[in-house]
């Protein structure tokens, strides 16, 4: 794996720290939520930034499904202040069962 630029590190911080600040808020409001995580492609980025908000059971992510926009906006919200902007929020964040193993 080739090493990052400054500019890939500043984005990976940026978004490292939002997924971060979202995943504290969603652990505290959101029952069901293990942890959050995101993939993304330095060359396609912003537009490839996928999270995931990852849940215990099939139950509580379809409990949780109706507050998925809401999410997505705060999200945006959260990169927005760290200078990400996002075209389509609702592309950027999905609620799963998957882990980052998976």
């Amino acid at each position: 794996m080739k090493k990052l630029s400054k500019v890939q590190l500043k984005q990976q911080a940026a978004v490292l720290d939002a997924v971060t600040m979202l995943e504290q808020q969603a652990l505290a409001d959101v029952p069901g939520v293990v942890q959050a995580w995101f993939s993304l492609e330095y060359e396609a980025f912003p537009g490839s930034l996928l999270v995931r908000l990852q849940f215990a059971e099939q139950a509580m992510l379809d409990d949780a499904q109706p507050q998925l926009l809401a999410w997505q906006k705060r999200l945006s919200g959260l990169l927005l202040k760290k200078g990400v902007v996002l075209k389509d929020m609702r592309k950027h964040l999905v609620f799963t069962l998957n882990s980052p193993d998976d």
